[in-house]
């Protein structure tokens, strides 16, 4: 599971007649706060720093309380206000862009902290402090001693991390704000199943395989004897405290509501709206998004009948029992399931440069998703990478329950995953010409997530479901997302039990009933996230198809997919408005 820019020729840019000095003052302004606001940023964000090569935070892990928070959003307040005080129609076009983005990111962080769901509520079933560390040995330098200590040190800041976590989160169960008891199934096994027998045995020690030749024997000695101790006294019992307060503390207070959606919380309806809004980029209500899934429903429940029809079959619902439960469509071992997946990846890699004019330079590779926190996970997620790290992107599978990961669903899974889906997209903004607070620190989850999904349909054009099978593997991923707009808004708008869910989208989709369940937990516990997908793609579809019009036989595909991609992530509406102006400019080239 993985938070926007004109480029360089589109700036070649206000180089005629000097600006007035009004739109000078505007312009200066703006810069001058974009900086402030990314340094303010950088400082905060030790995560980031490091990915980006800068060595600020070296040994520093997140503040996650309440205090860090309440200033956060105090600055992003007085950011605001200044923000506001700026014409944005004085500045240039990139500027324009940054200043929209800016503005909306500012105003969601300030509507969303007036909610107690935002400041108290940390974690979901899907993670939560063992966050903080449990991917540490992929996303760090691990060139030099320095880096080696700052690794290190996090390790041994963790135990301080999770008890200022824990007292933050206390604050959520005095107002009444655990999350649900049946998606927390197992939670504590996610966070003991990190601790080994042995620090060498543990995920961390994987940093200690190869010494560096910039490291001594000497030097490599005395960091492996530190790493031990970090390990048993930082990670272990970092985590050990977690879990002991998590059993005794939060899981018997977790809410036992037949209705589990946020709605029932206080403020609850006030609060998913919101969410809605903020996770979709737009002005939908949680009314016109559950109306907006039962449509899109049906209209691919009649293209999987089709589907079924030209398999043979009287029905879709036989079909999908025949893909479900025929031992043929599924991998025996991890051995062959990572093998289909990883030829399937070259295979789509071939398929770039036709559907792209510029590739980004950071490659991808595929893991496991680490055993601890693989039970009950999503099938497969992605993890950016960084060339200051030297990290690979990464695109996680999931190497348990194989018996429910059928191989037909493996094409619409790797294209949304990596190429030409996240790694894709993601890789290639850290790269564009503009702003790093664009190119490091925009995440709108809709443009994201919507262009995964679109990247599924891209699998159409590169022939990969030339089967019954796994063309309605693609259906179930469309109607899998789709399913999340009727089913995220009925659990926190409008009352649904979590039997109901599930039983909605064993209805109406192919996946397995342990995929289903697993979705819904995610689902009841992080509202609104998972509506952005299919929002996003309907966006990016509904601008292919207007361009296609406009421009006829002179449409270039891959200058369509540069164009949406070249501002990086970008709220719905942004997008709309960029798309538009290209679509002018190539006919006015023609």
């Amino acid at each position: 599971m993985i938070r926007t820019a004109i480029t360089a020729s589109a700036l070649a840019l206000a180089i005629a007649a000097p600006l007035p000095a009004a739109a000078q003052s505007a312009e200066q302004r703006f810069t001058d706060l974009r900086e402030e606001v990314w340094e303010a940023a950088l400082d905060s964000s030790p995560w980031l720093t490091t990915n980006i090569g800068d060595r600020r935070n070296d040994g520093k892990l997140d503040d996650p309380s309440m205090a860090a928070y309440d200033r956060y959003v105090a600055e992003a307040r007085g950011y605001l206000v200044r923000l506001e005080a700026i014409d944005a129609g004085q500045l240039p076009e990139n500027l324009r862009i940054d200043h929209a983005l800016m503005l909306r990111d500012l105003r969601d962080t300030i509507e969303g902290a007036a909610f107690d769901q935002t400041r108290f509520q940390t974690f979901t079933n899907r993670g939560g402090p063992q966050d903080a560390i449990t991917g540490l040995q992929y996303s760090s330098p691990l060139f030099t001693a320095a880096d080696y200590d700052s690794y290190l040190t996090r390790l041994e800041a963790f135990p301080a991390y999770v008890a200022t976590f824990i007292d933050r989160n206390r604050g959520g169960l005095e107002r009444g704000l655990a999350l649900p008891c049946e998606p927390l199934e197992g939670y504590a096994d996610s966070i003991t199943g990190y601790i080994a027998d042995s620090p060498e045995d543990s995920v961390w020690w994987s940093a200690f395989g190869t010494r560096p030749g910039s490291i001594s024997e000497a030097e490599w000695t005395a960091l492996q004897a530190r790493g031990r101790s970090a390990i048993t006294e930082g990670a272990f019992a970092g985590l050990r405290a977690f879990a002991d307060y998590y059993t005794a503390e939060y899981a018997p207070a977790c809410r036992a509501d037949a209705a589990p959606g946020i709605g029932s919380t206080p403020q609850g309806q006030e609060y998913y709206a919101y969410r809605v809004r903020s996770f979709t980029t737009t002005d939908m209500t949680p009314r016109e998004v559950h109306d907006l899934g039962l449509s899109e429903v049906a209209r691919i429940r009649a293209e999987m009948e089709a589907v079924a029809a030209e398999a043979g079959f009287d029905s879709r619902e036989a079909f999908i029992e025949h893909l479900r439960t025929d031992p043929q469509y599924y991998a025996t071992s991890e051995e062959e399931y990572s093998e289909a997946v990883g030829a399937l990846a070259k295979q789509i890699d071939g398929w770039m440069p036709r559907l792209f004019g510029r590739l980004p330079r950071l490659p991808y590779t595929v893991l496991p998703i680490p055993a601890a926190s693989a039970p009950g996970n999503t099938t497969a997620y992605y993890e950016r990478g960084s060339m200051a790290t030297g990290q690979p992107g990464i695109y996680r599978i999931n190497l348990t329950e194989l018996n429910q990961r059928p191989l037909w669903e493996l094409p619409a899974l790797g294209v949304h995953e990596a190429v030409p889906g996240h790694h894709h997209q993601i890789a290639l903004q850290q790269e564009l010409d503009m702003h790093p607070l664009r190119q490091f620190g925009s995440f709108f989850t809709a443009f994201v997530e919507g262009w995964g999904l679109y990247s599924e349909r891209l699998g159409i054009e590169m022939g990969l479901y030339d089967t019954p099978a796994k063309q309605m593997g693609r259906l179930s991923y469309e109607m899998w997302r789709a399913n999340r707009l009727v089913v995220d808004t009925g659990i926190h708008a409008f009352g649904w039990t979590r039997q109901q869910a599930v039983d909605y989208m064993v209805e109406n989709t192919a996946l397995s009933r342990e995929n289903i369940e697993s979705e819904v937990n995610r689902y009841i516990t992080w509202p609104g996230q998972a509506l952005a997908y299919k929002l996003g793609e309907l966006k990016i579809r509904e601008l292919r198809t207007r361009a296609e019009t406009a421009l006829g036989a002179d449409f270039d595909l891959r200058a369509f997919h540069d164009a949406v991609l070249e501002n990086g992530a970008v709220p719905l509406d942004v997008l709309e408005a960029h798309i538009d102006e290209w679509i002018a400019e190539q006919q006015a080239a023609v």
